[in-house]
């Protein structure tokens, strides 16, 4: 999927800022998949087929992203997903040269949800060839994944895809890292209807500290912006067995917004990257609401 000269020109530039070892980090991107690995969009394409997502591309100002977009019905509110952060490390210390996932599960989400208007988007520099994204580089994947300009750019694409359905309101879901996108987004936009993460990451400053690695001070913390989003319907899911992002993680989003509107939500026997889409038309069928005043 990526030429061998970029994923030198990316292990240069990740080399300069850290001092990591070029050949250590190209030598287990071989191994283990992060610089060439044809078939996660032949995987893509078909989780989506099925349920009749098409492939498209958007271009923002900052990125060309990819998206699966299905709209049936203009009078429909349409079901926007957010893909998690992919393959972006591929050991603890090592970043991905490519952080497209090998198994998207925001993109099994949306090809589970039954919905006349379903959309899904994939965070920047993932699907997309990188010679088609200048922007795209490894700190893109790692400590400015929530930055001010990924937001800006996913803002844009959610905005694209919105105009499908002129005047509809937007029901969003965010997997993972996307469940800190869809909060971010959320929060600069009028036309959300409602929220739910599925094991979200809601307070990445949290999550770095009890796994004592580096902070993001490029990045914006979605528990910060957790008063904008107080008055939209959200269900925030989670797993007591989800090791990764723990159920305390939701508790204290929901915790931060006030319960009116927000609901954490523990289901057993799920790992952080398990088969939720198994579950998820049963987990559809709760609508957030809030609670009267």
């Amino acid at each position: 999927m990526n030429s061998l000269p970029t994923c030198f020109q990316m292990l240069s530039g990740w080399r300069a800022r850290s001092h990591v070892s070029l050949i250590a980090i190209f030598g287990a991107a071989l191994v283990l998949g992060g610089c060439a690995e044809p078939d996660r969009n032949a995987h893509a394409d078909a989780l989506a087929a099925p349920a009749g997502l098409q492939r498209e591309q958007i271009t923002t100002a900052g990125f060309v992203l990819t998206a699966y977009v299905k709209v049936t019905r203009q009078d429909r509110p349409i079901d926007l997903y957010i893909e998690g952060d992919g393959l972006a490390w591929v050991s603890r210390t090592q970043p991905s040269l490519d952080p497209t996932p090998r198994e998207a599960t925001g993109l099994a989400l949306a090809a589970a949800d039954p919905a006349d208007n379903v959309a899904y988007l994939a965070r920047p520099c993932q699907f997309t060839p990188m010679d088609q994204n200048t922007h795209c580089g490894i700190p893109y994947w790692t400590a400015k994944r929530f930055a001010p300009d990924v937001v800006a750019a996913m803002d844009d694409a959610v905005s694209r895809i919105a105009a499908k359905a002129p005047g509809q309101r937007i029901n969003l879901v965010g997997y993972s890292g996307g469940a800190a996108i869809a909060i971010l987004v959320a929060a600069r936009r009028s036309d959300i209807e409602s929220i739910r993460t599925v094991a979200g990451n809601l307070d990445d400053e949290y999550i770095n500290r009890i796994h004592h690695v580096s902070a993001m001070p490029d990045s914006l913390n979605p528990i910060d912006f957790a008063s904008r989003v107080a008055g939209i319907p959200q269900i925030h899911y989670t797993s007591d067995q989800d090791h990764i992002v723990t159920p305390e993680v939701s508790r204290r989003f929901v915790e931060a917004t006030g319960p009116r509107c927000a609901q954490s939500s523990v289901v057993s026997g799920l790992a952080h990257d398990g088969d939720w889409a198994s579950r998820w038309p049963d987990l559809l069928r709760r609508v957030p609401r809030c609670a009267a005043r």
